[in-house]
């Protein structure tokens, strides 16, 4: 019934992903509620303290976009916390997740950067420059938004009373470390619980072909873009179908061989990203996202990241596509 082969897959695909998955969910849980139990939020948010002001937003949103820079699955552990806590409010909790877009880039830019300068050379700087401005682009709008949609925050004291009783005794690190210990325990049960079976939905959902299904449904509808290229086309299939390097290794032979240009390349890059990030969100995002918030807000955030990110890097890619005609 179980071949190596089924058993060897079953290993790869789904066994030993959902224990990595999981040893970082619990690193980030831990690395979280350690910082909370220190009172280190306030200090923590002290790098993005002049956008918070402007943005009405509280020293969570701020400690979660510095954790951000480091750990995303820390940041995402932060806003799930103070928002079950209800020390902050579920339009704070969507706006500061989303508020957290240019770390999360900026986590990955050394990783998107180094693949593609080697396969597409010059066309690398256009690329990565146009899906950094739209990250930057995602993080102003956030701002401005909540600036107007929070309520302003108190101004906060220079010392809260507990700091003040932390730099008169010393920080009390064995106390942190049980109060951190204590919660890390009763989440991670929760976490588990959610995260193991929707991991596990999605690898069969997976198996059984119905995200390939839905990957070649899209890759087979881009008539409605006649400005692409039939070499374009390829890129953007690869891109949806298989993965990011598949869609770049295919530019960067056509780049070789002189097939296209630096434009078109960049624009069926774009094109494919926009595509294919829905399908890669529930693929990769949903199970430990589900895992940190309730499934329902999961699916709300995600929904809400994917409408700003798809929209920010059309508009990145019409701003490109005219200013280059």
């Amino acid at each position: 019934m179980f071949s190596p082969e089924l058993l060897s897959e079953i290993w790869s695909s789904l066994i030993w992903p959902l224990i990595r998955l999981l040893c970082f969910i619990s690193l980030g849980l831990l690395v979280a509620t350690f910082i909370e139990s220190l009172n280190w939020t306030s200090k923590i948010a002290t790098l993005a303290r002049p956008l918070i002001r402007i943005g009405n937003l509280s020293d969570t949103a701020g400690a979660s976009f510095s954790m951000a820079l480091f750990s995303g699955i820390s940041a995402n552990t932060m806003l799930a916390e103070a928002y079950e806590k209800k020390n902050i409010s579920k339009k704070e909790l969507i706006l500061s997740n989303l508020f957290n877009s240019l770390p999360t880039y900026f986590l990955h830019l050394p990783t998107v950067f180094f693949i593609t300068a080697p396969l597409i050379k010059g066309a690398a700087f256009i690329y990565v420059g146009l899906t950094f401005g739209a990250a930057i682009f995602r993080t102003v709008t956030i701002v401005i938004l909540s600036r107007y949609l929070l309520p302003p925050q108190e101004k906060a004291t220079d010392c809260t009373t507990e700091e003040m009783k932390e730099g008169k005794s010393g920080i009390d690190w064995k106390g942190a470390a049980e109060k951190s210990l204590k919660r890390f325990k009763k989440r991670i049960r929760k976490i588990i619980r959610f995260t193991v079976p929707i991991y596990i939905l999605i690898f069969l959902m997976h198996r059984t072909g119905i995200f390939n299904s839905l990957e070649r449904g899209m890759a087979d509808y881009l008539s409605f873009l006649p400005w692409l290229t039939p070499q374009s086309m390829g890129i953007i299939t690869l891109h949806i179908a298989a993965e990011f390097t598949a869609g770049l290794a295919a530019a960067g032979a056509l780049l070789q061989e002189g097939s296209m240009t630096y434009r078109e390349v960049i624009l069926a890059l774009l094109v494919g990203n926009v595509l294919s990030s829905p399908i890669r969100a529930i693929r990769h995002q949903f199970p430990y996202y589900a895992g940190i918030f309730q499934p329902k807000m999961a699916t709300e955030l995600i929904i809400y990241n994917q409408i700003f990110r798809v929209g920010s890097l059309m508009l990145m890619g019409a701003g490109y596509f005219i200013v280059t005609m």
